[in-house]
């Protein structure tokens, strides 16, 4: 006989937010979708259409009333960035498990609020879970040379590789989406950042960031102080380097690949992308098709977070990551932004305090 299952709502229904609803509401056994919120009607226009069932509210706030007095368990924060701290506190202060989307926030200190309102509330309530959607700490390639690197099969890791490269979108959305974003590191690089985190280990220090980048395709990107291509090196202490390589322009599809380099060894994750094992033969050579975006890699991954995230509430285990990882994250990203648009190599010392910030600061807001 089946058991329990978690009443769970979503707040956001946009490309992503109408993902993880389809994950939740027809994917995930043990969960049951039961309400969704967004300030787009058309957004929820398709909820009504393909969500039978599921209640659909114009206000957050309103869900969170309604949707509390009957029940709810779990809220899935997938809208836009700019909103995800605020809904996402609102929904642990009524006791409710959250999944938010990455990151938590475009800034440190509101991305820390999270932390330190889970914090507050775990006193009240110890079986609460709150989780930040790193999808690729979900995904089996990754999981497995995850597992080889814990072994010991590449020694020590001391050089982490990693990148997110989208497919070139021709309509120039990205360079809007800019000024909302937090920039090219907090929005593209923030998964590998967290990988580096994980590789590495969640305690690991930063010592200096420094960043580049260009404007190939977007030059509009620069009223935002965005780039369309970006590489960022993160140096941690005890030894550790991480190169980072974001961009908005492949021609083929999406590229993710990472790579750990240990004193043994080397473990590489997608460094050639496909999308299944067919190799198309033609006049001018071999070649093989790719994943066309983000979600066309990692779907396998979104479905497994989805299930992890409602077992781990429904049983009362360990989330899988750390909440306080994801600042440490943003905090990363942030710095390389910033390094991106001053040219300047930021520092930290071994508490993690910036070096000479009030100089970098007054220099990052001369820039902006």
């Amino acid at each position: 006989m089946p058991g329990p299952k978690l009443k769970i709502a979503i707040a956001g229904l946009g490309r992503m937010g109408a993902r993880h609803a389809h994950h939740f509401y027809a994917l995930t056994p043990r969960a049951d979708l039961v309400a969704a919120s967004s300030p787009e009607p058309l957004e929820l226009t398709w909820a009504e259409k393909n969500l039978e069932g599921v209640r659909t509210y114009l206000d957050y706030d309103d869900m969170l009333e309604q949707e509390c007095a009957n029940g709810l368990q779990a809220v899935i924060i997938a809208s836009a960035t700019a909103v995800h701290a605020e809904q996402a506190i609102k929904a642990i202060k009524r006791g409710l498990h959250v999944l938010c989307e990455k990151p938590l926030s475009t800034g440190v200190e509101k991305s820390q609020a999270v932390v330190d309102a889970y914090r507050q509330s775990q006193g009240q309530f110890p079986s609460q879970k709150v989780i930040c959607g790193f999808s690729r700490r979900f995904d089996a390639s990754y999981r497995d040379a995850f597992e080889k690197m814990s072994s010991g099969m590449i020694g020590v890791p001391s050089v982490f590789r990693s990148q997110t490269c989208d497919k070139l979108d021709p309509s120039g959305f990205f360079v809007e989406y800019a000024q909302f974003s937090g920039g090219i590191f907090v929005d593209c690089s923030i998964h590998d950042i967290d990988l580096a985190l994980w590789f590495f280990g969640e305690d690991s220090r930063v010592k200096s960031v420094s960043a580049v980048g260009i404007t190939a395709v977007e030059p509009g990107l620069r009223k935002y102080n965005d780039r369309d291509n970006a590489l960022g090196l993160v140096e941690f202490y005890g030894g550790k380097i991480a190169q980072l390589f974001c961009s908005r322009m492949m021609a083929a599809g999406q590229e993710d690949s990472t790579e750990i380099t240990g004193t043994k060894g080397k473990l590489a994750i997608n460094t050639q992308p496909q999308t299944n094992l067919v190799h198309i033969y033609e006049p001018s050579g071999i070649r093989r098709e790719i994943p066309p975006h983000y979600y066309g890699r990692f779907r396998d991954a979104f479905i497994n977070e989805a299930n992890e995230f409602t077992a781990c509430c429904l049983d009362d285990t360990p989330p899988p990551m750390k909440l306080e990882g994801a600042v440490n994250a943003v905090r990363i990203g942030c710095a390389l932004q910033e390094a991106l648009i001053t040219g300047k190599k930021i520092e930290f010392d071994e508490q993690g305090r910036r070096m000479n910030a009030g100089q970098e600061q007054g220099e990052l807001r001369a820039r902006l």
